[in-house]
């Protein structure tokens, strides 16, 4: 299926999950110790399902996670016109993103194997407004 569409950039992606990463690490923080000899060992997995959660409710309803938003990308799904994911595939691309492999493993229009699995991509800003028209 050709996209018609280009999607965004690798590093862009990246920086994008940095600044998600960072943001769980810090929310997470507040409630419980993350790093050091008081952190338990679930912590890891607490910042993970943090992850998970801001993720999926931020793709729903605001198009992309906080660091997508940051970083001026997008998650749309590829038949609807630029519309975002609703809840369930935005979970469920969550979870395959919190698997690791699935991103990793990826066509070369840039879709990993978390969009595919749901049918959304990744694009940036100024692309998104040109599929919507918004």
């Amino acid at each position: 299926m050709h996209l018609g569409f280009e999607t965004a950039t690798w590093p862009r992606r990246m920086l994008a999950l940095a600044v998600d990463w960072i943001a769980c690490l810090l929310v997470t923080g507040i409630f419980m110790p993350v790093y050091g000899a008081n952190a338990s060992q679930a912590s890891g997995f607490v910042v993970l399902g943090v992850f998970v959660l801001e993720s999926a409710v931020m793709c729903a309803t605001a198009g992309g996670s906080f660091g997508q938003l940051v970083t001026r990308l997008r998650v749309v799904r590829v038949d609807g016109g630029g519309r975002p994911l609703t809840l369930l595939p935005a979970i469920g691309r969550q979870l395959l993103v919190a698997l690791v492999i699935p991103p990793l493993v990826f066509k070369p229009d840039g879709r990993g194997l978390h969009d595919l699995a749901v049918g959304s991509a990744v694009v940036e800003l100024g692309t998104f407004r040109s599929i919507s028209g918004r």
